[in-house]
């Protein structure tokens, strides 16, 4: 089974900026689509942004614009970019593996105003 290791998240300001980083074990991680979703208190999980195995990018419609997903095959890592973050995005957050319907430990991101 892969194991998802997030790293990246902490306190920022609003406005500024996070890069949320999630290596895999898996050499295989190039064949998978790679996900992160996001948690708030008391809040369902929601789907933030996606990538294919070709590179294919999706984006919930609250982060299109501010947020860039990405991938480095030869480093078994997909990224989340995060900028102009808002109060609302302060959530854990967590890297989604589809080939594997594996998931990572979480991170926790929290955007003070």
């Amino acid at each position: 089974q892969v194991q998802l290791v997030e790293s990246g998240g902490g306190l920022v300001q609003a406005g500024g900026s996070l890069r949320l980083s999630c290596a895999a074990s898996e050499k295989y991680f190039r064949y998978s689509a790679m996900g992160w979703h996001r948690q708030a208190p008391g809040k369902q999980r929601e789907l933030v942004a996606t990538i294919g195995s070709g590179g294919t990018t999706n984006y919930a419609d609250s982060v299109k614009g501010r947020f860039t997903i990405s991938r480095d095959n030869a480093k078994n890592t997909v990224y989340l970019q995060m900028n102009s973050l808002k109060p609302e995005d302060t959530a854990v957050y967590y890297c989604y593996a589809v080939f594997w319907n594996a998931w990572g430990q979480g991170t926790q991101v929290t955007v003070s105003s």
